[in-house]
């Protein structure tokens, strides 16, 4: 009896060994996947409008039919409303830190990324946003800076990052100022994009190249830098062919990547996301959000070909807007008054060519083709005309451009007016400290369900990939030198 019962106990220990080993077996292929500014709100009211267009009531995001859901805090180590820099710091590293700090303590300590650690073990990495590359998302990532607004020097972090794949725009930080391609926001001559071709990579840069990259067929172990715009990539409801969507650059990223036999970590931002809910634009944050789903899919579809290698992870790392799905005493929703948008609140009616330049009826004829917003009632129209008013003097004061949030009166106007008729709202045109959605698949999905706090979200990608170790040998360091 007793021999019995030992040879269980040894069966069932060695099975425990085994399920444990299956169980913490790190995925050879993670998607981390942040849409930025992108709340509760924002991926339900892409949902509702995706039900509404194709008049299926069953239609899903990819990203909220995942099995492992979570809800996560935000704030940064010294505000309840956090900015991007702390926040991506927070899922990059694991740790809080101060608003507006890239990826260091706010004594200045600089902390390790989990990108950092994958390319110390081989692991093959990637950077795709649709916002500069040096924004704050992406720079948490492979950069480290006091100040996230010191863009030029995140850039030449970027050189010795060995990060493998970097798609997105703003080359202005990356060129000279006599370069050919455009306007450069640096203040030498030096030109970045050819000390990555130096090292290899295979540069992408201006619209022009555009096609070159959608070409390109990855053979072997490509390194490819790419940054197509000035500034930010276009905002998906005003982008046209001439540059790469946020799943096209994906797709690329994936195609290279998986090249790469030890696997890879790849980062994939929706940036505009946040830029239209500043500006409190419903139809340019719903178009971002379905084309941030879009990238989400391909990297659900590269899962069901690897089920047992691969990890998802949506995440955010704040809400802008205060994005309200409901306005006054409505109980209703109207998705349909946004089907007709053809250009965004947040771009063209701030600075391209929906902007107001004083020609009142030229402005009424083109929201009417561009936002369908025809018949204006009287409120609406008085609400227009008195932020016109405005525009129309030489400069309004400090207090009258509060209120518009520093955008142009008449574009927040007409924004507001497009929210209503869809019974929408806005509390603020910065972000705000309301939790955030997560959502994941794939291996070692579970360990980032439930309500967390983003930093816990950072640590368990620590975690799951087998860097645990590495964190808490950073967090003893860290707590020596502080004493």
């Amino acid at each position: 009896m007793r021999k019995r019962f030992l040879k269980v106990s040894v069966y069932a220990l060695i099975l425990i060994f085994l399920m444990s080993g299956f169980a913490f077996a790190a995925p050879k292929y993670v998607f981390y996947l942040i849409g930025d500014g992108m709340g509760a709100s924002q991926r339900q009211a892409a949902e509702y409008y995706l039900q509404a267009k194709t008049g299926d009531k069953t239609k899903k995001l990819v990203m909220n039919q995942f099995p492992i859901a979570g809800v996560n805090t935000t704030h940064s180590a010294n505000s309840l409303v956090t900015d991007s820099a702390a926040a991506g710091t927070a899922l990059a590293t694991g740790y809080k830190t101060n608003s507006g700090i890239i990826a260091e303590l706010p004594d200045g300590r600089k902390l390790t990324s989990i990108i950092e650690l994958a390319e110390q073990h081989n692991i093959a990495t990637g950077l795709i946003t649709t916002t500069r590359l040096t924004h704050a998302t992406p720079a948490v990532f492979a950069a480290h800076n006091y100040d996230r607004n010191d863009e030029n020097a995140i850039a030449a972090d970027y050189l010795n990052s060995g990060v493998d794949f970097f798609a997105g725009g703003g080359y202005r930080h990356f060129i000279g100022q006599n370069s050919k391609v455009g306007k450069s926001k640096r203040k030498d001559e030096r030109d970045l994009t050819k000390e990555f071709a130096s090292q290899g990579y295979q540069t992408f840069i201006g619209e022009q190249s555009t096609k070159d990259f959608n070409n390109l067929t990855a053979q072997g172990k490509e390194k490819v830098f790419a940054a197509f715009t000035y500034s930010h990539m276009p905002y998906e409801l005003d982008r046209r062919s001439g540059v790469p969507s946020l799943a096209e650059m994906t797709a690329k990223g994936i195609e290279v990547l998986s090249q790469y036999e030890n696997g890879f970590f790849l980062m994939v931002e929706g940036g505009r996301i946040d830029h239209a809910c500043h500006a409190n634009d419903p139809a340019g944050a719903i178009h971002d959000t379905l084309a941030f789903d879009d990238s989400v899919k391909l990297a659900y579809e590269f899962y069901q070909k690897h089920p047992d290698q691969t990890l998802i992870v949506v995440a955010a790392d704040h809400e802008t807007g205060g994005y309200g799905l409901g306005f006054g005493k409505n109980y209703f929703l109207k998705f349909s008054n946004l089907f007709n948008v053809k250009v965004t609140t947040a771009d063209d009616l701030n600075y391209g060519k929906g902007k107001y330049n004083g020609d009142k009826a030229k402005f009424y004829q083109y929201i009417a083709k561009n936002l369908d917003l025809k018949d204006l009632t009287t409120a609406e129209k008085t609400k227009l005309e008195a932020a016109m008013a405005i525009d129309d003097q030489p400069a309004a004061d400090e207090a009258v451009q509060g209120i518009y949030g520093g955008y142009d009166p008449v574009a927040i106007a007409a924004t507001h007016i497009l929210s209503e008729r869809a019974n929408m709202y806005w509390t603020t045109y910065a972000h705000t400290g309301t939790a955030v959605p997560l959502s994941a698949i794939g291996v070692g999905a579970e360990n980032f369900g439930g309500f967390k706090d983003n930093t816990e979200i950072g640590q368990a990608m620590f975690k799951v990939m087998g860097y645990q170790v590495a964190f808490e040998q950073e967090l003893r360091k860290l707590k020596l030198a502080a004493n």
